[in-house]
């Protein structure tokens, strides 16, 4: 892997990570930006114990753009985007437009891919496994920055979930505090160890290789299966047999087995709700990394979830009343039936 450091015109941070240690990513950002003013404000809720971020100016940020002025698009034909270069493989970028920044944390942006129409399904094993190495190194050097408490990687896609911009491409935040899903589950497994001397995360993935109807599909280093309390219609999760703390730890082992497993269950989600005319239609997903905390994280496994909001072809499961009022999840699908039908999805 050739990583490739470079400045944008308002003095953040890209970085182009390339297969191919020839390839050249000289073109400087010829944009007319001014520094960014962003000041994400970080206020306790004080019922919860939350941390909740106030970050105003993403009011401004980019709105579904047409096709032709896609800021994650490479630099071509005279129109200027965020990636200065005429091509790329995987570009990361800080936000311009972040939740987080400066002394409270920091975004990136990751971009998959230089085609616009493009999908993570669609990459190469190869191209997936520069994802990955992107993360993993992303996941280094945030983890390294003062004050970072968390590296969240994950992806959005789909209008359903919320996208504003459809070229494909991630996200990651380096968090200044733990988030509260990652708290609960340090709890939990804190709890776990004191009543049965076991990691929960190792006894989670040992149950669900057991009860085989969850498993969706697994290799000699990845099991992915269906989670017993699954909150979401569909939601997968991803685990390295042997566990770790995060990106960073994995063999070469198991990174090199990781895109093939990984593209094989994003492409199962695509034929959950087939269309015709389509060949394989998009659903879409949120994919997220949880690795462990810099603080109080020892027992946490390095695991990826991904879920989508679609229970059928045609509903989507919305977080109303109970979900949004009260965290308590209603899920309208058997995870043992969600598991039968992404088992046989590429039937």
């Amino acid at each position: 892997m050739k990583k490739t450091l470079a400045k944008l015109a308002d003095g953040r941070e890209l970085i182009y990570f390339d297969t191919d240690h020839n390839a050249a990513r000289e073109a400087p950002d010829l944009r007319p930006l001014d520094a960014g003013r962003s000041r994400p404000e970080l206020r306790l809720d004080e019922a919860t114990g939350d941390w909740i971020t106030i970050a105003s100016h993403r009011q401004d940020r980019t709105y579904h753009p047409p096709a032709g002025e896609c800021p994650l698009c490479p630099s071509r034909d005279g129109r200027l985007s965020e990636v200065p270069a005429a091509d790329y493989e995987v570009a990361v970028f800080e936000n311009r437009f972040p939740s987080l920044s400066g002394p409270v944390g920091r975004c990136e942006v990751v971009c998959f891919a230089p085609e616009h129409d493009a999908s993570f399904a669609d990459l190469t094993p190869a191209a997936a496994r520069l994802v990955l190495d992107a993360w993993t190194d992303r996941t280094a050097e945030l983890s390294a920055l003062p004050g970072v408490e968390q590296v969240y990687c994950f992806e959005n896609r789909g209008v359903e979930i919320g996208v504003t911009l459809s070229h494909p491409h991630g996200q990651i935040y380096a968090f200044p505090f733990v988030t509260p899903r990652t708290a609960k589950m340090t709890a939990a497994a804190a709890a776990h160890r004191a009543a049965t001397g076991r990691n929960l995360f190792e006894d989670l993935l040992a149950g669900a290789r057991a009860a085989t109807e969850r498993v969706v599909t697994a290799g000699e280093h990845w099991t992915a299966f269906v989670p017993y309390a699954a909150r979401w219609p569909y939601e997968v999760h991803l685990y390295p047999h042997r566990r770790v703390p995060d990106l960073t730890c994995l063999t070469e082992a198991e990174r090199a087995e990781f895109p093939g497993i990984y593209l094989d269950l994003l492409r199962r989600f695509d034929g959950l709700f087939p269309v015709a005319g389509q060949p394989r239609a998009r659903t879409p997903y949120i994919s997220a990394w949880h690795q462990a905390p810099r603080t109080g994280g020892h027992e946490l496994a390095l695991h990826l979830e991904l879920f989508t909001v679609r229970r059928t072809a045609d509903k989507l499961k919305f977080l109303a009343g109970t979900e949004s009022g009260t965290e308590a999840f209603i899920n309208d699908v058997a995870p043992e039936t969600a598991a039968r039908r992404l088992r046989e999805a590429l039937a």
